[in-house]
């Protein structure tokens, strides 16, 4: 199974990078791993409804570029469902009894996820009520995926 993470944005903060380069190191020892960093756009201060969702289908298309047609998506978002670390694992198990070889987690950018994004989403994944920055969402999920897989 490959893993591929969707991540809108670069990390900047090298207290991020370097904990998100140590999972990554761990999980290539024991599946296939990669992160795609995709451009983000920048959004006018006091930006529209409009205006962030032209934004959010501008990286929701770049998004969909990476996703295999035959890909499990699993979209990081707020209205998604909370799952316990043993409920993911029993998910990605799922995934490989159904000899699926693509799975695809998506982090959207700091407006969130286009809607045909979320609707692409076989799994809508929640994991908290609170809000975290994007960027450390990247390493939090990278440290879950090193320890289910």
């Amino acid at each position: 199974m490959k893993i591929r993470v969707l991540c809108v944005g670069k990390i900047k903060e090298p207290y991020l990078r370097k904990g998100i380069d140590y999972y990554i190191k761990a999980i290539s020892k024991k599946t296939q791993i990669e992160i795609v960093e995709l451009e983000d756009e920048k959004t006018p201060d006091h930006a529209s409804v409009k205006e962030e969702n032209l934004i959010k289908a501008t990286e929701g298309n770049r998004m969909l570029k990476y996703i295999p047609d035959q890909a499990k998506v699993v979209a990081l978002c707020i209205e998604g469902k909370a799952m316990t670390t043993l409920e993911l694992t029993d998910m990605m198990k799922k995934f490989q009894m159904q000899q699926i070889c693509d799975v695809v987690f998506i982090i959207g950018g700091s407006l969130g996820l286009a809607d045909f994004i979320v609707k692409r989403a076989d799994v809508k994944l929640s994991f908290s009520n609170m809000t975290f920055p994007h960027q450390m969402m990247r390493m939090i999920l990278l440290e879950q995926i090193e320890r289910i897989v």
